[in-house]
């Protein structure tokens, strides 16, 4: 049986033994995706990192904010920060220290955030809405505020704001190459 170009996607993501995606998941480097991996898939709440010349996907970006830090060397490590947990997964004042840990002191030649700026208040990369406990209040942007975001990213990333870059993007799956 033959299958059109537009469902051999679904079926090789949907098939992770089939080596075409390599799913997002806290491990050593020893355990990177392997070569025949032809994209890293990262989740809401996940950490990941690409070899030069794999993209990452980061899948249904709705009211999340992806993060991508280009590396002087071609590898690209990304968060895909969640505004509420996934369970098992990093919380968004959680997020960028695991990335932080993952680039480790790696040279960084540029950090992009993608997604809905609009729903993010930067304070959620410090203090996560989970976190807020009965009777506090949760702050909620009342605009988009992208330099907010960039100085939040930047501290988080311990990184020149200069190197980083805000867009607010439409909601679906985002594919950085």
């Amino acid at each position: 049986m033959a299958l059109s170009g537009a469902l051999l996607p679904v079926v090789l993501t949907s098939i992770p033994a089939a080596g075409a995606v390599a799913e997002a998941r806290d491990r050593p480097a020893a355990t990177a995706p392997s070569a025949a991996a032809a994209l890293v898939r990262i989740t809401e709440g996940q950490v990941a990192e690409a070899r030069p010349g794999v993209p990452i996907l980061y899948p249904s970006v709705t009211s999340c904010l992806t993060v991508t830090v280009r590396l002087a060397d071609g590898r690209k490590a990304g968060a895909h920060a969640s505004l509420f947990q996934v369970p098992g997964e990093y919380r968004s004042d959680a997020i960028l220290a695991a990335l932080k840990q993952r680039v480790g002191h790696r040279t960084v030649r540029a950090v992009e955030v993608r997604g809905a700026v609009g729903a993010w208040h930067p304070g959620y990369f410090t203090k996560a809405i989970e976190a807020y406990g009965d009777g506090e209040t949760v702050p909620f942007p009342t605009a988009p505020d992208p330099d907010g975001i960039a100085r939040a990213v930047a501290d988080g990333l311990g990184q020149p704001r200069g190197r980083v870059t805000v867009q607010d993007v439409p909601d679906g799956d985002m594919t950085v190459t």
